[in-house]
């Protein structure tokens, strides 16, 4: 009888246990849809074109991946705002970039390319790291600017390159790039902006 007892409450401590794990991941789940939705809510595209954008960077990624030579030559990423498309990355000869321009470019809602394709060897992972270092840097500038709203732009860095899009005012854009050619270890600024 004792160890029925036990077993019993064994099971239900186990059970009060997997409750309160499943509420922590509910918790979890739903502070990122609140912060999803307030982000998407305060961005300056309409709903329907950061969901475009979204399906724009999947289908380009996997278009790129699609393409042996694209696949195992190249390091490229893409980001989409509003249809445009901004390509970063390396790639050892024009061919491949030229390939990879135009598989980007027939990507249903694709409006533009902005080409930012280097001729090189592909950057390591030190350099990635400092990219990923740099790019919060930027963020956090821009974060502390009233000048700007970081949620408007996106940062992409690579290869200590920066690249800037978004929805902005011209005056916002000037600003934008003005913090970021300001921070150290940022060697250039290149802006993709869409001017409201």
């Amino acid at each position: 009888m004792l160890v029925t007892t036990l077993s019993g409450k064994k099971a239900k401590l186990a059970a009060l246990l997997m409750l309160v794990a499943t509420l922590q991941g509910c918790a979890v789940a739903t502070v990122a849809v609140i912060t999803v939705g307030a982000t998407m809510a305060t961005d300056r595209r309409t709903i329907g074109k950061q969901v475009d954008d979204q399906t724009i960077e999947f289908t380009a990624h996997n278009e790129l991946a699609k393409q042996k030579a694209l696949s195992e030559n190249t390091n490229l990423h893409v980001v989409s705002v509003n249809g445009s498309l901004l390509i970063v990355g390396q790639t050892p000869n024009t061919y491949l970039r030229d390939l990879a321009v135009k598989t980007v470019g027939e990507v249903q809602g694709v409006v533009r390319v902005h080409n930012q394709i280097r001729i090189s060897s592909t950057t390591s992972v030190t350099t990635q790291t400092n990219d990923i270092w740099l790019t919060s840097k930027v963020k956090s500038a821009l974060f502390a600017s009233d000048k700007v709203n970081v949620k408007d732009i996106k940062v992409v860095t690579e290869n200590a390159e920066v690249f800037l899009m978004g929805l902005v005012s011209k005056a916002e854009a000037d600003a934008a790039v003005d913090i970021t050619r300001n921070i150290s270890g940022v060697n250039k600024v290149f802006k993709a902006f869409e001017y409201i």
